[in-house]
């Protein structure tokens, strides 16, 4: 399993009138944490741009537990239970207040697109190489 940590300060402008952050946010949060996650191993997305790949959300899944915050200071937490085999890869994600309380839980499925041909693909073989070690 491949499992990274991101943080990130709750500013002003993501909550609502009550002080909670917006629950459309929480999207961008997964989305953070999966760029520092691909960062981590080496890679940046337009790194497998460059590839001739892109990377489309195909389906999100978010569940609400306990609201985040103004100033929170949030870790979302990033995980790969499996490694990808074919065009999809699934990121699990877990978004924890200092406290260490879970907040919110989210899984994101992105399908591997050939850029040109714009069909399903394989990950690129670089980027496997490097998440191999973890599984």
């Amino acid at each position: 399993m491949y499992i990274t940590e991101t943080q990130i300060r709750i500013h002003y402008a993501l909550t609502d009138q009550m002080g909670m952050v917006y629950h459309g946010h929480y999207a961008q949060f997964y989305e953070i944490g999966r760029a520092e996650a691909i960062r981590q191993v080496g890679y940046t997305y337009r790194d497998i741009e460059a590839m001739g790949i892109i990377m489309p959300v195909v389906d999100i899944h978010s569940r609400f537990l306990r609201p985040a915050k103004y100033d929170d200071l949030i870790t979302v937490k990033t995980l790969l239970k499996e490694l990808p085999l074919h065009h999809k890869i699934i990121f699990n994600h877990e978004i924890y207040n200092e406290q260490d309380e879970l907040l919110n839980t989210g899984d994101i499925t992105l399908y591997f697109i050939d850029a040109k041909t714009m069909k399903r693909c394989e990950m690129p073989p670089e980027l496997k190489l490097k998440l191999e070690g973890y599984f």
